[in-house]
Order: C-alpha cells, then sequence, then structure tokens
C-alpha cells in the first residue's frame, strides 16, 4: 500500500472516468494479493492468532478508508482545475473588453476635444463680413432680380442707346483702370468698332441726361494724344467716370451702371405712357408698380428721342459760321452783287430751317360717325369697361396671364381628351401614355411636363369629369365619357371670361 501513489499532483491529470478505474485497478492489485493469505491464514490459525489476523484486518480496512478518502480528493481537484480554468478564460477575455472599453472611451474624449477646440477656433476667426455672406442667396442677390419687368419693352433706339452706354462704359473702363486719360475721340473709336454705328457728342449727352452722375465732362489742353491726329495744344473733350476716391470700374459695378441706365430709360417711357393714359377719354391712372406692360394702343417705337444733355464746348475764338454773321461783318465791305448773293442765302435759309418740333401728343379719341345717333351715356360705359379691361390687362401678373393661356386651351383639349379615351376603349390611362397621346393629337406644342399641368388643370376644375388617381407611385387619369363635351366647353369658356374679368 505504501508503493501506490496517492499524491494529489499523481492524480490531479487525469480525467474523472480514466482516474474512477485506474484506483479501481489500484485497490485490487493491493488488497487482493493480501487478502488471500491472511483469510487462508485466518481459517487456519488458531483463537490467538485469530485476534492478530484481525486487528491486521482492521489496519487494512482503515488504509482502504484513507485510499478512497485520496480517491475522493483527487476526484474535487481535477473538476477544480477545470473550473478554474474556464474561469480564468472568461476573466481574460473580460479584462480585454475592459481595455478596448477604456481605449475606445478615451478616443471619443480626445476626438470630442478637437472638435470643440476647431469650433472655438472658427468662432474667434469668424468676421462680421463672414458672418453677412450666411444670408440666403434670395436676399444676397436680391438687387440682381430688380430689373425691368418682361412687358416693359423699350423702343429700339432706346435699345440701342443703352447699347451704346454699354460699350462707352466698357471702353471707359479700360482706359481709366489703367489711369489714362480718357479722350472722347479714343472712346469714339473703340465705340464704332464694337456697335458698327456712328458715335457722337451728341449720343454723349443723351447718355447724359439719361443717367446724370455716370460721368463727368470736359474741355481740357495739353492732354497727350501718343501719335493722335489732334494737336496737344487743342481743346478735347475728356470723359471721366463719377467714382468714390480710389474706386475703380469693376465687372460687377459696371453691371450695376447698365442695370441703373436701362431702369432710367424705362421711367423716361413711363412718364410718356402716363401722359398718354391721362389723355385717353375716360383718362386712366395706374401706379408705376403695378403696370406690367405697356397700353395696347401705345406706340412705343413713336417715343419722342433723348434730349441730349449740353456737352462742354471749347472755348469760342472770333470766327463766322453763318452767312448771316458773314454779312453782318462784312456790311459795307463787300461789293454790291456779293452783298446781294449773301442776303439771298440768308433768307433760303430762314425760310428752309425747320422749327423746334414738339413731341406729338395723341389726339382724344372722337366719337366716329358709325356711332352717331347712339346715346352718349351708353358710349361712355363702354369707353370706361374697356378702360377697365385694359387697366387690368396691363396690371396682370406674367404668371397669371400664363395660367389664363392655359385656361383658353382647355376647350380644345378636352374634345381632344375625350376622343383619345374613346378610341382606347380604356376608364383610365396612366399619365405617361395620357400625355403621349395628347401631345399626338393637338396643334400646340408643347413638352411632356406642361402637358401634364393642363391634365391636372382639368382635374381642378372639372373633378366631376376628370380624376387623377395615385397608384402605386403611378399617376392615372380616369374620365367620365357619359358627360356631355357641349357642357364641359361651356364650364370652361365660362370659367375664362370671369377670370378675364378680374
Amino acid at each position: 500500500v505504501s508503493s501506490c501513489p496517492t499524491s494529489p499532483a499523481a492524480l490531479g491529470p487525469p480525467s474523472p472516468s480514466t482516474l474512477d478505474k485506474s484506483t479501481k485497478e489500484l485497490v485490487n492489485g493491493v488488497l487482493s494479493p493480501r487478502l488471500k493469505p491472511e483469510a487462508a491464514s485466518v481459517a487456519a490459525a488458531g483463537p490467538g492468532e485469530k485476534d492478530a489476523s484481525r486487528q491486521q484486518l482492521l489496519e487494512l480496512r482503515g488504509r482502504l478508508g484513507k485510499i478512497h478518502g485520496l480517491v475522493q480528493k483527487a476526484q474535487g481537484g481535477a473538476t477544480s482545475l477545470e473550473a478554474s480554468g474556464d474561469l480564468k478564460s472568461r476573466l481574460r477575455r473580460a479584462r480585454l473588453l475592459e481595455s478596448k472599453i477604456r481605449e475606445r472611451k478615451l478616443s471619443l474624449k480626445e476626438e470630442a476635444g478637437r472638435v470643440s477646440r476647431l469650433q472655438q477656433e472658427e468662432k474667434d476667426l469668424e468676421s462680421p463680413a463672414e458672418i453677412s455672406e450666411k444670408v440666403p442667396a434670395y436676399q444676397r442677390f436680391h438687387t440682381l432680380a430688380q430689373d425691368v419687368a418682361p412687358g416693359l419693352l423699350l423702343p429700339y433706339k432706346y435699345k440701342v442707346l443703352a447699347e451704346m452706354f454699354r460699350s462707352t462704359d466698357t471702353v471707359v473702363a479700360m482706359m481709366f483702370n489703367r489711369l489714362e486719360t480718357v479722350t472722347f475721340a479714343k472712346v469714339k473709336q473703340g465705340v464704332q468698332e464694337m456697335m458698327r454705328k456712328r458715335f457722337e457728342e451728341r449720343h454723349v449727352g443723351q447718355i447724359k441726361t439719361v443717367y446724370p452722375s455716370s460721368y463727368v465732362l470736359r474741355q481740357e489742353r495739353n492732354v497727350p494724344t501718343f501719335g493722335g491726329g489732334d494737336k496737344q495744344s487743342t481743346y478735347q473733350l475728356t470723359i471721366e467716370p463719377m467714382l468714390g476716391t480710389g474706386e475703380k470700374l469693376t465687372a460687377s459695378r459696371l453691371m450695376e451702371r447698365r442695370t441703373t441706365f436701362c431702369r432710367n430709360l424705362t421711367a423716361i417711357v413711363r412718364e410718356h405712357h402716363k401722359a398718354f393714359l391721362a389723355s385717353l377719354s375716360p383718362p386712366m391712372v395706374i401706379a408705376e408698380q403695378d403696370l406690367t406692360r405697356w397700353h395696347p394702343r401705345f406706340r412705343v417705337d413713336e417715343v419722342p428721342d433723348v434730349v441730349p444733355a449740353e456737352v462742354p464746348q471749347p472755348p469760342q475764338v472770333d470766327r463766322v459760321s453763318t452767312a448771316q454773321e458773314v454779312l453782318a461783318r462784312a456790311h459795307g465791305t463787300l461789293t454790291p452783287k456779293m452783298e446781294k448773293a449773301l442776303t439771298n442765302l440768308v433768307l433760303r435759309t430762314a425760310e428752309t430751317s425747320p422749327s423746334a418740333l414738339q413731341p406729338p401728343h395723341p389726339a382724344l379719341p372722337g366719337t366716329p360717325n358709325s356711332l352717331k345717333g347712339v346715346s352718349q351715356s351708353l358710349v361712355e360705359r363702354v369707353r370706361a369697361k374697356e378702360a377697365q379691361k385694359l387697366q387690368a390687362l396691363m396690371t396682370r401678373d406674367p404668371q397669371r396671364e400664363h395660367w389664363l393661356a392655359m385656361l383658353g386651351r382647355l376647350p380644345e383639349m378636352a374634345r381632344v381628351l375625350r376622343s383619345i379615351f374613346v378610341a382606347e376603349k380604356k376608364q383610365a390611362l396612366s399619365m405617361e401614355v395620357a400625355c403621349q397621346r395628347m401631345m399626338e393629337s393637338c396643334r400646340a406644342l408643347m413638352p411632356m411636363g406642361e402637358m401634364e399641368k393642363h391634365l391636372r388643370l382639368f382635374a381642378e376644375l372639372l373633378p366631376d369629369w376628370v380624376r387623377i388617381l395615385s397608384v402605386r407611385k403611378e399617376s392615372y387619369v380616369k374620365l367620365d365619357k357619359t358627360v356631355d363635351l357641349n357642357i364641359i366647353t361651356e364650364r370652361l369658356t365660362a370659367r375664362k371670361e370671369e377670370e378675364e374679368k378680374l
């Protein structure tokens, strides 16, 4: 029994099943060879020997109990080793996760600190100018949208004058920005090359009338000509833009000046239009901010020219320019024949000289011969109604004009739409198919989007005749073919007339 391995180190590594098996073999091997001879000796011995054998058996039983206790301890140690190995792996995994969480928290803290520092730096570096740039675009570029209304067209000669101002401003800007003296001769050459039209001093006077704060005009001497034909000692007309100290004619500044010039031209035409409205019977008064187009009978192209402002002239020396001045100076020194010829020339010049033409005022519309015998009150009511209709036309919003045009196309399109549904023999058509069929059948050429707007307008005005249904993210047009088409046409026509009266 003393030779058997009973230490926990020797019994630890095997598994519980193998441990039980080996323990049983060990006990059988230790006890079996001793129990047999002692049992035989006990059977053959006497009473004294029996007491000794009993004592040996008790010793053997004590040893066997010790062996059983060691076996149980060995089994408990194996299970504890397995449990400790599982706990160690879990502890190792928990520590690894804890370290990862700690690293993640540190990285998040560092990132938050970096973001806060950057935001603080941006706030510190932000200036009032940068803050003003964050204003919405429709406010920052509001001045670019303040232009002439689409219906207020300028006369052709006013458009030519506006183009002359643009060309003049371009040439003046090039020379002024490089600190060169701007003379009329240089500007004239540049403008004529750009426009292929004659440019004279009266055009400069007209520009000065329309936009008085555009240029400063002077007559100066000793202006370097750099190989020009004019002598340096003669007077030349110089043109200098009116700007602030140290300011230059940049592209944005040129655009502002051009917009101001066109606005002033429109204001001049407005004044003529205002006088025309006052001369009508009955007279009409429309606020400037409500006017979107000219009166239909207002002759825009017959608006008088812009009266040119006075352009500085060089100091005049005593020189004669007309026959009358020659005759007055040379009176008494010429021969009778020469004096008679000059007198006849003066008389002919006086007869053929055109008088100062005043801008024609529109004549008051008189009563035509076809209205003779008609009640004057009826004529006045008709004229007042016509004036009201024209006033509504002149103050109508362009978007409303577009909507009325759409409304005017609906009666004809209603017939086409019903014929398409009758030909297709369907209760409903997809929006794409309906628009395509309408585009192929209508006389008016319009894109797919505009045709869809007309169909949706049908559904808005006549919901009992046309309906638009949405099924699975696709729109379908459904039409009631039992409704009388004449009733639909009458309703659309009546609606259009009501809208035009507003």
